[in-house]
């Protein structure tokens, strides 16, 4: 893997390529790959607050290997998702950049995110603690997890 660069962004701070390519990479993962057709564009992503984060090469911005987007409520409790990587990304910490950047801003804020099944243990090591029953969303099991505003992170 080559070295990549973490970029955070507001969402009208993005130009019209970035974005596109930001969806373009969600929409390989999850649409394509994991074969769940469904509302990708769901009115969040240009949202005032919305934050999006990515991983690129240093040579390449929109060329993200790994993304994750942090929604704030009006509630002012945080939400994290769309967090996914390009498989030749996987398997090498780049999720875990992501989610670290995005919860220092988060700060000690309470947060929540739906986890895939799987990747409950990741999120765990983070804060999160699951709140609720597993659902299957297009498909795929969740389980909705949350990060009390007191949780510390157990990882490096």
């Amino acid at each position: 893997m080559d070295h990549t660069v973490l970029h955070r962004s507001l969402a009208l701070d993005l130009s019209p390529a970035m974005i596109y390519a930001l969806l373009r990479l969600r929409v390989e993962v999850f649409v394509v790959e994991q074969a769940c057709p469904y509302q990708e564009l769901d009115g969040h992503d240009l949202d005032r607050t919305t934050r999006h984060y990515w991983l690129a090469p240093d040579s390449a911005i929109e060329d993200p290997q790994a993304t994750l987007r942090l929604l704030e409520p009006t509630d002012g409790q945080f939400r994290i998702g769309r967090v996914c990587a390009a498989r030749p990304a996987r398997g090498h910490g780049e999720i875990r950049r992501l989610l670290e950047a995005a919860l220092a801003e988060v700060g000690d804020a309470p947060c929540v995110l739906d986890a895939q099944r799987h990747c409950v243990e990741l999120y765990t090591a983070y804060g999160f603690e699951v709140d609720g029953a597993e659902f299957i969303e297009d498909g795929i099991p969740h389980v909705p997890m949350r990060r009390a505003a007191s949780a510390r992170i157990r990882c490096s």
